[in-house]
């Protein structure tokens, strides 16, 4: 590959989009990443994904050879009120940035979630190829977004530069404990310790938390790859990645607690599934199948998920 090659992250402020920001720079690349709120206007330039013109001048400014798009409304109860704006943020703004990267011929790689498939119990692991069939609007906008990206290379003829990449429930190092549901759980284990708490927390869906460091460093393994090679439309379209850690909500708080010497008395195993009446209708386990990117040679292996926690907790045990 050329010496100069050039990546654009966007979401570059959030979880995954600032540790896909710091691999790329690790790995010699020129990169710049789009925010919005918290843009600092040097490395991370403000761009609305909802206008195209803005889009367009910072394609042509950056003149990246790939574009990853971290940036989406990723909160499913979020997501629930603001249906609307989400679906411009999740939908609309990937199939204008697949355009206009399809027009340049740059690769754009959107990253998507486990939530498009349904998660019935016997269902997982999911492959690929698989069918999917969102339970919730998050699922469900992510999916589209996933077909207009697709679409839109198709539609320019340029297939094999528009590729989805599906993740599990991240985790990692965050500024704040709420842009990760995982992360968010040590506040739980915190709060689990006030004299009145009493907190019901899921113990019945399986998730397969897996590390932004991980997902950041297989990201750009697969944008050499696809760079590089010249026979781009044998390439799969679509691409998963998930560690193999499986735990419940409950058994995270359970093990964030262990980790840190601390009671969960008051934390309460939840094992009967999703409530009815609630509108985000959660999947029991959507195991992603990482196997189209093992056949493209891509190394898989992650961290370990108690490993990475002793670690950011110091709390190492002798």
């Amino acid at each position: 590959m050329s010496a100069n090659k050039t990546a654009l992250v966007t979401g570059a402020t959030g979880l995954l989009g600032r540790q896909v920001l710091r691999e790329f720079g690790e790995k010699k690349w020129t990169v710049k990443g789009t925010g919005y709120s918290r843009a600092d206007g040097t490395s991370i330039l403000k761009v609305d994904l909802k206008s195209a013109d803005e889009v367009k001048k910072v394609l042509d400014e950056v003149k990246p050879q790939v574009v990853v798009h971290c940036a989406a409304n990723r909160f499913p109860d979020k997501v629930d009120k603001d249906p609307e704006g989400t679906r411009a943020i999740n939908v609309e703004a990937p199939r204008t940035l697949a355009q206009l990267c399809a027009e340049r011929s740059i690769l754009l790689i959107y990253i998507s979630t486990d939530y498009v498939f349904p998660g019935k119990p016997g269902d997982a692991p999911y492959e690929a190829n698989a069918e999917p069939s969102p339970t919730n609007l998050y699922g469900q906008t992510k999916l589209e977004g996933e077909r207009a990206v697709l679409h839109e290379f198709k539609m320019a003829g340029k297939e094999g530069l528009g590729v989805v990449f599906r993740v599990p429930i991240l985790y990692g190092s965050a500024e704040t404990n709420d842009e990760s549901a995982v992360n968010m759980l040590m506040d739980t284990v915190l709060k689990a310790q006030g004299e009145n708490a009493k907190i019901k927390m899921d113990h019945w869906a399986l998730r397969y938390p897996t590390n932004t460091e991980d997902i950041a460093r297989v990201l750009q393994d697969v944008a050499v790859k696809y760079l590089e090679t010249n026979e781009r439309t044998k390439l799969p379209r679509v691409l998963q990645f998930s560690s193999e850690d499986k735990y419940t909500k409950y058994e995270i708080c359970q093990l964030f607690a262990e980790i840190n010497g601390l009671p969960i008395t008051r934390i309460e195993a939840n094992t009967e599934g999703n409530d009815p009446n609630t509108s985000v209708q959660r999947p029991y386990d959507c195991h992603l199948s990482t196997k189209a990117l093992k056949d493209l040679g891509i190394d898989v292996s992650t961290q370990d998920f108690v490993g990475w926690w002793r670690r950011e907790f110091r709390a190492f045990r002798h």
